[in-house]
């Protein structure tokens, strides 16, 4: 860590990656700003490690659309805290920490947020590890204790098993002592999610996801389904869900889903269907620092971040490139 801390009042030459228009990963542009002193209230960072999610494109496309453009992507990462603003106990400056969530603004080398959105880090706790799943933690957090709350010997189906969330979901349910199934692409990537846990993995390319699901489970069906795919994988997802069961719909990422006929939940089957926010559940502090603290524990009892590339900023379309196409088997981070 550096020793060196540029005056409150200075003015900080920042590299971003931002977008002036919505489309595809093309679109990025690195550029340098000036970065104001931290106004009342705040702290700047210089980022050490930045998480890329896929919130991000969705940002980037406008799936989700940002407040204003052009706009700085990005939405978690982790730092030293080098300077404080107005109203902000001088003793922040040099701590290590952490944030997630919006407003969106983590590609860059340094960045000014809210005191009270940082997290300060335990030593136990490394940069790259935090800033690859803090989110990801807090998503699992709420669907795993808000959503749905899982009990030993459940049966939990992840669809994406072996990408970033999809391997955090898997270990975090099995922490609670869940039966975890999961969808994967490859061979490869069956292998890696069972490294970590994964009970069964489903070749979605080669077998019927569904009819796997039914067997599996001796026609019963699971008692949770964690959804990030979209499209028609939602609809069919219902097929898989045990009566008085739950599903979550988190992401989009084959397009929006199909239109839901309600006869398809029941009451001869009386299932549940949830369209959880994890920046919703983190705009309430509390929530947000017990997601923060449950993802530490998870980490200290073993929780694998699979940070499977760092990539400089200036790679950020690649590294978003990777993601979209479905190349990447964990996380990816950015380094300034």
């Amino acid at each position: 860590m550096t020793s060196y801390f540029a005056p409150e009042n200075a003015f900080l030459h920042a590299t971003q990656i931002m977008i002036e228009a919505y489309g595809d990963a093309s679109r990025l542009r690195l550029r340098e700003a000036k970065l104001a002193p931290p106004a009342a209230g705040e702290v700047r960072i210089r980022h050490t490690a930045v998480g890329v999610n896929f919130v991000d494109i969705y940002h980037r496309t406008g799936v989700y659309a940002l407040p204003a453009l052009p706009a700085v992507l990005g939405v978690e990462a982790a730092g030293v805290i080098e300077a404080v603003g107005p109203g902000v106990d001088a003793s922040y400056r040099g701590q290590r920490v952490a944030y997630a969530g919006l407003p969106a603004g983590s590609y860059a080398s340094a960045r000014n947020v809210p005191a009270d959105r940082v997290l300060t880090l335990p030593q136990d706790i490394g940069d790259d590890a935090i800033a690859s799943l803090l989110l990801r933690g807090m998503t699992a957090h709420m669907l795993f204790s808000y959503v749905y709350r899982v009990k030993a010997g459940d049966t939990i189906l992840v669809h994406a098993a072996a990408g970033g969330l999809g391997l955090v979901l898997v270990q975090w349910a099995k922490a609670m002592g869940a039966r975890v199934i999961g969808t994967v692409g490859s061979a490869a990537k069956a292998e890696l999610a069972k490294r970590q846990g994964l009970d069964e993995a489903i070749l979605y390319r080669e077998q019927d996801f569904v009819a796997t699901v039914l067997a599996l489970t001796d026609g019963r069906g699971v008692d949770c389904a964690i959804d990030g795919i979209g499209g028609q994988i939602l609809t069919r997802t219902l097929r898989t869900i045990r009566p008085f069961g739950t599903i979550a719909s988190i992401g989009q990422v084959a397009g929006e889903p199909d239109p839901i006929d309600l006869s398809l939940l029941g009451p001869a089957r009386s299932l549940a269907l949830a369209r959880p926010g994890v920046f919703r559940f983190m705009c309430d502090s509390a929530r947000y620092r017990e997601g923060a603290r449950a993802t530490f524990e998870r980490l200290r009892s073993g929780m694998n971040a699979n940070v499977e590339m760092v990539l400089p900023l200036a790679q950020a379309a690649e590294a978003q490139r990777r993601l979209e196409a479905g190349e990447t088997r964990g996380t990816v981070l950015l380094r300034p």
